[in-house]
């Protein structure tokens, strides 16, 4: 699992005015990143605007960001839902040759027990070969996923990792001291617990801020494996008002905005999501001028 090490990207799917892709930005931002020196990409998921997308536009996704990678960067597609036969059939239905894992997000809304998030991943596991990792962000979700189910799931063979977006670092510690497999890997979802999380034992984040800050995160991490905190350190709070601000509005309406003001894409979002106002904008171009870019 070496090749999700480090720093994923959660791409955000740029919208024009009118509410269709924007694949020209699209392009632009997979090239951007790339160049940035990210280790993956990770499409479809929530900072994706993933469940305001048709299919079909999710596989014109999924060809156009193939085409640009060129098969540069392992690339790992958001399928989940809170209905389990819906994950299959779109398992089914989607071409999956280019893509290295799946991302699959706890079931939401529903509320299962652990029994019932335990089942959910073990029929996804069991109708696909492709490698899953599993996503945890009980703030969106309603429910939390616990040890005790993460090590019943690592025994099966395609399940390789966690994203843990819980906010909690005692348990995202948990997770990486209790897991009970070494190919088992523990991602970050949270930005402003990238450092601590790596450092504790973790092995990479997916990221938001990093497509707008891909030379920074990627050194970030660099640093921390090199065991040189206080540079990570300083590179980190260079921009750490600008992580905290963009989640103020909501995700990815905030990212967008930030992308907006780097020239990398429109800030529109769809509906029921909307777009950041025009004092976030200002208080974001403000703290945008401060940071001094990695070179």
């Amino acid at each position: 699992m070496k090749k999700l090490l480090g720093l994923g990207i959660a791409l955000i799917t740029p919208f024009n005015k009118q509410g269709k892709i924007d694949f020209t930005s699209l392009e632009n931002l997979v090239s951007y990143v790339i160049d940035g020196g990210v280790k993956y990409l990770v499409l479809l998921g929530t900072t994706g605007e993933a469940c305001t997308l048709k299919l079909k536009e999710k596989i014109d996704i999924i060809n156009c960001v193939k085409n640009v990678n060129n098969n540069r960067l392992p690339i790992v597609l958001g399928i989940g839902s809170n209905n389990t036969k819906k994950v299959i059939y779109n398992l089914n239905r989607i071409n999956l040759d280019c893509i290295y894992a799946i991302l699959s997000v706890c079931p939401y809304y529903n509320k299962p027990t652990q029994k019932g998030i335990y089942n959910h991943f073990k029929k996804i596991s069991d109708n696909t070969d492709k490698n899953i990792i599993i996503y945890n962000v009980p703030h969106r979700t309603g429910c939390n996923i616990n040890i005790e189910t993460i090590n019943k799931l690592i025994k099966k063979k395609n399940i390789i990792g966690i994203k843990e977006a819980s906010g909690n670092i005692i348990q995202s510690y948990n997770f990486i001291k209790n897991k009970n497999s070494k190919k088992f890997i523990i991602l970050s979802g949270d930005d402003n617990l990238v450092l601590p999380i790596i450092l504790g034992g973790g092995d990479g984040i997916i990221s938001v801020i990093g497509q707008a800050f891909p030379k920074e995160f990627s050194k970030i991490i660099l640093l921390i494996k090199k065991k040189k905190i206080n540079y990570a350190y300083k590179i980190y709070y260079n921009i750490i008002n600008i992580i905290d601000l963009i989640f103020k509005e909501g995700n990815p309406s905030g990212i967008k905005t930030l992308l907006k003001l780097k020239g990398l894409c429109h800030e529109y979002v769809r509906l029921p999501l909307f777009k950041s106002s025009p004092n976030f904008e200002k208080k974001l171009f403000l703290e945008l001028k401060k940071v001094h870019l990695f070179n």
